[in-house]
């Protein structure tokens, strides 16, 4: 596994039937839901969910994400997914890690890339200073690409 610094936040679930196709492997989509409840738990850490994001004048837009699967999961196996953040200027980005805990499989890795946008919508060209004010100061091996 990759070092991960101490901003780090796990989300963990199960795989339940309904995410999994007819041959009971889940659906490569899903992994980007459990990415997004581990960002959603990783920006609340900072003070940044979304009610205080809105309150700061501010919106965010993935603008790119990619996922590399390395293990299927299966109906039943248990995830956690293991989001930080890599980047936070001039746009922010989050590594995870999805693991199969149980049989110590690395299943995925990832990242997601996102502009910070004004009330109205409009993008802005670096991360505002409110926001940097409650993002993790990154230096070292940690905060490079995953």
């Amino acid at each position: 596994m990759r070092r991960r610094p101490e901003h780090a936040v796990t989300f963990r679930a199960k795989v339940a039937f309904q995410q999994c196709d007819p041959l009971g492997v889940v659906w490569h989509g899903r992994y980007f839901e459990w990415m997004e409840a581990a960002r959603g738990e990783l920006f609340a850490s900072r003070g940044l969910d979304i009610p205080e994001m809105v309150a700061l004048g501010h919106r965010m837009y993935v603008v790119e994400a990619r996922c590399r699967y390395m293990v299927p999961l299966t109906y039943g196996d248990e995830v956690t997914v293991t989001a930080w953040f890599t980047a936070v200027e001039p746009l922010i980005r989050v590594a995870y890690d999805l693991v199969d805990p149980v049989r110590g499989r690395w299943c995925a890795r990832a990242h997601t890339l996102l502009a910070i946008a004004d009330q109205a919508g409009a993008l802005v060209p670096r991360t505002p200073k409110e926001l940097l004010d409650r993002l993790p100061t990154l230096t070292g091996p940690a905060a490079g690409p995953p």
